[in-house]
């Protein structure tokens, strides 16, 4: 069985509240051995600490302010967001970017809190976890003022984009992490079509849980809810799209992810 590790599990979310353990548990027996904590408001760091106190070694975590959420930055001051990031000691900066889909927050407060998190991933020298949707142009213009980003792995989580979206993120040293977006055939030709086109050395993988429920799960679950023993069905379906086997997608994306975070010695077998 191959091991996997989810590089985003929307932990702090209700749907886990008395569930946790549980889910852990169905995730370990498909091979899933590591979770990777998003962060999406400064308001989740006490519950990612306590998440953190329940599964240890199992659970790497970030900090940052996700783009919906980028408001806080005149709540809080950028000040503190720093300070966030500098006493969490977390092992990557985000979820950040910019999300012009729903503007949740203002584009000017997402571009700011973007270009904030970026300054401080320069200092830190910390991994990046990047989330764009409908801002291409401008997500990739911000990147490229951005010492950061030559300097720091990052990473465009829940790329859902084209091939020519994908070529730009990927000529500037990024990794790609693949959702179950991927199993929507509805809205997935383009995708489709891109992570043919991912080096095997560059493809993590990710349920983005709880969202983002695989469309073709069968027999489909009571609730739209996803969970991290859903990846193997995602890693399989990637397999399908690009003619290569289970067994090497997940080989590959669980070495990419332990280099991402600079723990490639951990053995979790």
């Amino acid at each position: 069985m191959p091991n996997y590790i989810d590089i985003a599990c929307n932990f702090t979310h209700q749907a886990f509240d008395k569930k946790l353990p549980e889910v852990i548990e169905q995730s370990e027996k498909v091979g899933v051995r590591k979770f990777v904590l998003t962060c999406s408001s400064l308001r989740d760091i006490n519950k990612i600490n306590e998440i953190k106190a329940l599964l240890k070694e199992k659970v790497l975590f970030m900090t940052g302010i996700h783009p919906h959420c980028a408001k806080e930055i005149h709540e809080f001051g950028l000040s503190n967001i720093t300070k966030a990031i500098l006493d969490t000691q977390p092992d990557a900066i985000g979820e950040t970017g910019l999300d012009f889909n729903r503007n949740f927050s203002s584009p000017e407060d997402q571009l700011l809190s973007f270009q904030h998190h970026l300054s401080v991933a320069q200092e830190t020298k910390l991994p990046l976890y990047l989330h764009q949707r409908e801002a291409h142009d401008i997500f990739l213009t911000t990147l490229k003022e951005s010492q950061a980003i030559y300097n720091n792995p990052f990473v465009v989580h829940c790329f859902t984009g084209n091939r020519k979206e994908l070529e730009a993120y990927l000529n500037m040293g990024g990794f790609i992490g693949i959702t179950g977006w991927i199993c929507d055939y509805a809205r997935n030709q383009e995708l489709a079509e891109a992570i043919r086109y991912i080096p095997l050395d560059r493809l993590m993988v990710e349920t983005d849980c709880p969202y983002l429920l695989p469309k073709n799960l069968d027999p489909k679950p009571k609730r739209n809810l996803n969970y991290p023993y859903y990846l193997p069905h995602i890693v399989k379906e990637i397999g399908l799209i690009r003619n290569e086997s289970e067994q090497l997608i997940a080989e590959n994306a669980y070495k990419n992810t332990l280099n991402f975070f600079n723990q490639a010695s951990i053995d979790l077998n």
